[in-house]
């Protein structure tokens, strides 16, 4: 049976620090292949997302797999895919500009070791808390949004945020993407974690995409355009953001784990 070679990186992205930050799969294409046999890669890799990549003219196309599912935007996978790219493909200057099919233009800039990504903000409206997520974190949010896929549920302390540890059949009703959980931060401006057990991700490490919630609801409620963020969970992640008008900056480091190639 006749095989294909792809090249495949795994990046840890938001870190300086190898087995830190959010492990992403960064499989480089000459052409799109089908989309089962992308599910299948990411299936196989197992990580949170895998990203696939086709450069048309200068623009590189864009896609992420879940292990169980196709997603619309994600973060750490595109700044993973940004320092592959510098790095190993030695993109010229220091911005890409990709395309995603589901979430339009994305650029990723470059300065010294810190990538710093350019995403649309995610609009979202106050909701009364779906009793199912109360159920599921065992404790009553101050307040609750919906966005464009993602719930987010604001708590009073950091110490909250910590101590969630949610059902996950229970937050499989909500039917959302994913819920992310968020309060003050200690030493930084705000924390948070994200669960998304429907995407086939119980806990997802450090979740660039819900930064895009994130960075509007915080920037509102501190009256600061620029602030620092920590993820919490156990591998943790460092972000940057910034609001500007319609967009979100979302800046962080990446750092290189292996690259090798698979046979499909």
């Amino acid at each position: 049976m006749f095989k294909t070679k792809l090249p495949l990186y795994q990046i840890d992205a938001f870190t300086d620090q190898t087995f830190k930050g959010n492990p992403a799969a960064v499989c480089i294409l000459d052409e799109w292949i089908e989309d089962g046999l992308m599910q299948k890669i990411a299936a196989e890799n197992n990580l949170s997302e895998t990203a696939f990549v086709v450069k048309n003219g200068e623009v590189y196309e864009i896609r992420w797999f879940t292990p169980r599912i196709e997603v619309a935007l994600c973060g750490h996978a595109t700044l993973a895919t940004a320092h592959v790219l510098f790095l190993y493909y030695h993109h010229p200057g220091s911005k890409l500009h990709f395309y995603s099919p589901h979430s339009g233009d994305l650029y990723v800039k470059k300065k010294d070791d810190l990538l710093t990504l350019n995403f649309p903000a995610d609009r979202i409206s106050k909701v009364d808390v779906p009793e199912e997520l109360t159920r599921a974190f065992g404790k009553k949010p101050v307040e609750a949004y919906k966005g464009k896929t993602d719930y987010l549920l604001v708590f009073e302390t950091q110490k909250d945020i910590q101590a969630c540890r949610p059902d996950m059949e229970l937050l499989k009703k909500s039917k959302a993407r994913g819920i992310m959980v968020t309060a003050p931060g200690k030493k930084v401006d705000f924390v948070s974690r994200f669960f998304a057990p429907c995407a086939g991700v119980d806990e997802d490490p450090v979740t660039g995409s819900a930064h895009t919630t994130l960075t509007p609801y915080w920037s509102q409620r501190l009256n600061k355009k620029r602030m620092k963020a920590r993820q919490l969970s156990e591998r943790g992640g460092k972000l940057i953001c910034e609001l500007r008008d319609e967009r979100v900056l979302i800046s962080g480091k990446a750092v290189t784990y292996f690259r090798g190639e698979i046979e499909v």
